[in-house]
């Protein structure tokens, strides 16, 4: 009965109630999810793609299909945060403890435990709580300068998966307000530091054709951090 209950459910997002859990935010919760937990997990309804953690969605199918419900999920997730037991794959650390604390925490439990291991997209509200990450214009030089931002909510993504500058030598510039750690690389052409914000940069010469720009941080590219820089005389 539970696991049809979950089949029928009415979608997230189709009105301000919907998106309400008792005390708990799922819009908060999303927002949070994204920028702190995002580049380390799956979770579909989210958009995030990390890899250096469990796929949420994967993790939690079977459960789910076992009569685990929304309060076991929300349970679940909350002691994770603030006891967190899985290392990441190689050079990732493990999870800390309290990356999210208090009200924060129990958003990102109410939002995981609405939303994890089910197909399709947010809406409504959910839907807008945050941007489509990498969807912006393509990134136009100025100058001898290119200035390539990370995606500022967390997500494992550019600002843009397309760039355009001038032949000639130019200045790549990476801008990280996220705080998860990011480089970016030219193969052949440079690498920049990994940096959790700030800024850094190198520069190289460019002859016309296609450059592919992309994280080096294991998992990143994988996950979809990567573009296209089009050089053109």
């Amino acid at each position: 009965m539970l696991a049809g209950a979950l089949i029928v459910a009415a979608p997230l997002g189709l009105s301000a109630c919907s998106v309400k859990g008792g005390e708990a935010d799922q819009i908060a919760g999303k927002q949070a999810f994204v920028k702190k937990c995002g580049s380390c997990h799956i979770l579909n309804r989210a958009g995030t793609k990390g890899l250096a953690g469990p796929d949420l969605d994967e993790a939690f199918r079977q459960s789910l299909a076992d009569g685990l419900g929304t309060d076991g999920v929300r349970g679940l997730v909350r002691q994770q945060i603030a006891h967190p037991s899985m290392a990441g794959v190689e050079g990732a650390g493990i999870m800390p403890a309290d990356l999210a604390k208090g009200e924060e925490a129990e958003n990102i439990s109410e939002y995981v435990a609405a939303v994890v291991s089910k197909s399709g997209k947010d809406a409504g509200l959910l839907g807008a709580a945050v941007k489509e990450a990498g969807a912006g214009k393509p990134i136009v030089a100025k100058g001898d300068t290119l200035t390539i931002p990370a995606d500022p909510s967390g997500a494992l993504l550019y600002d843009s998966k397309a760039a355009m500058a001038e032949a000639g030598t130019l200045k790549l510039v990476m801008t990280n307000e996220s705080g998860v750690p990011h480089d970016l690389v030219i193969d052949g052409k440079g690498k920049t530091p990994v940096i959790p914000k700030g800024s850094v940069d190198f520069s190289a010469k460019f002859t016309p054709g296609d450059y592919v720009y992309y994280c080096s941080v294991p998992g990143h590219r994988p996950a979809g951090m990567e573009g296209t820089l089009t050089v053109k005389k």
